[in-house]
């Protein structure tokens, strides 16, 4: 390795945190730990020759240097290069953006005939919308579910992800009927059921019992290690914007429009309201550009690029750049805290 220089590949971009960083390959859909002081020598000395580099942390640090260098080598994070190639291998633009002013829709669902779905999938079509969550916290006939999706069927929206109260009257072959018969459908939940199971046949979609019971919005935004999502959409649009609601819109059990089922706000209601209107109101925007480099503790987080984000519950709310008061890590020790701390109400909910 003498006289080479190093290149960080594009797709593998550091996050600093508090007590450590982390590599997050976005090519590989993976994240690797790194201490501070090779995040230090990656971020600052990429211009650097590993020699220049060993000088200048000194003849007691070389024997760790070279094991930084033989593990990124390894990892296949680094390229080894001479210093007339490092002009070969730009930076990854971690500008973000979209065309569509809405992107994804949160329905929940009381009582279906309070909602024209055939109207509101209009709406949600003529504003960009290409994912949609559709959630019943009471149980759907097999018939309602599959009426609802009928107006689908020849929609420009792509996926649809249903949570689906659990009956002893919706049976196997309803279940594996919905997913055949709708391919939009990218998974099925079925909450407050006797046990936890997933589904193991062949289908287009992945069809998951679950003995969790969520009885309303509230139980949502919880953030845990296994949500974090590494991809180059999550990255870059976190950097400047909320990786929850960004191009979010939602639709309680009342018919409110709202940023997020879960959040008091309405922007009026769907009988006498527009999902274009609602979006065009002054503030339906502003929760959108709120976002983890700016959140309290959230900034100090090594995870602050592959994690969501949750404004609906947060731990001051009267602070609206306040942590996610359901999640538990701690930056500044790197360790997970109690998965339902008894001192915090919204765990639980």
């Amino acid at each position: 390795m003498k006289n080479k220089y190093f290149i960080l590949f594009a797709n593998c971009l550091i996050v600093n945190g508090f007590s450590r960083s982390i590599i997050c390959d976005i090519q590989r859909s993976q994240y690797t730990f790194i201490p501070l002081d090779l995040a230090e020598i990656l971020s600052l000395h990429s211009k650097k020759s590993i020699i220049e580099i060993k000088e200048i942390y000194g003849s007691e640090n070389q024997e760790t240097i070279d094991e930084y260098f033989d593990f990124l080598l390894m990892e296949e994070y680094i390229h080894l290069c001479d210093y007339k190639e490092i002009s070969f291998f730009p930076k990854l633009d971690l500008h973000w953006e979209h065309p569509s002013t809405i992107t994804n829709a949160i329905i929940d669902i009381d009582l279906p005939d309070k909602i024209d779905f055939e109207n509101l999938f209009i709406q949600l079509e003529n504003i960009g919308v290409k994912d949609i969550q559709l959630r019943a916290y009471k149980y759907l006939d097999f018939n309602i579910i599959n009426g609802i999706l009928k107006h689908l069927e020849f929609s420009p929206i792509k996926s649809i992800e249903l949570y689906l109260k659990y009956d002893e009257n919706l049976s196997n072959d309803n279940l594996l009927d919905i997913a055949h018969r709708n391919k939009r459908v990218l998974f099925i939940i079925i909450h407050s059921a006797p046990l936890d199971t997933l589904f193991n046949e062949l289908l287009p979609c992945p069809i998951k019992l679950t003995t969790e019971i969520i009885n309303d919005s509230s139980h949502c935004g919880f953030i845990k290690h296994n949500y974090f999502t590494v991809n180059i959409d999550l990255f870059t649009e976190s950097q400047k914007h909320n990786t929850c609601l960004n191009r979010k819109i939602s639709i309680d059990i009342n018919g409110e429009i709202k940023n997020c089922p879960s959040m008091t706000k309405s922007y009026g209601n769907i009988k006498d309201t527009t999902l274009k209107e609602a979006i065009e109101k002054t503030d339906f925007k502003d929760i959108w550009y709120i976002h983890k480099d700016q959140i309290d503790v959230c900034k100090d987080c090594e995870f602050r690029h592959i994690c969501t984000d949750c404004r609906a519950y947060i731990q001051d709310s009267n602070n609206i750049y306040s942590k996610p008061a359901k999640c538990s890590y701690d930056p500044y020790t790197a360790t997970w805290g109690e998965e339902n701390p008894t001192n915090n109400p919204l765990y639980g909910q």
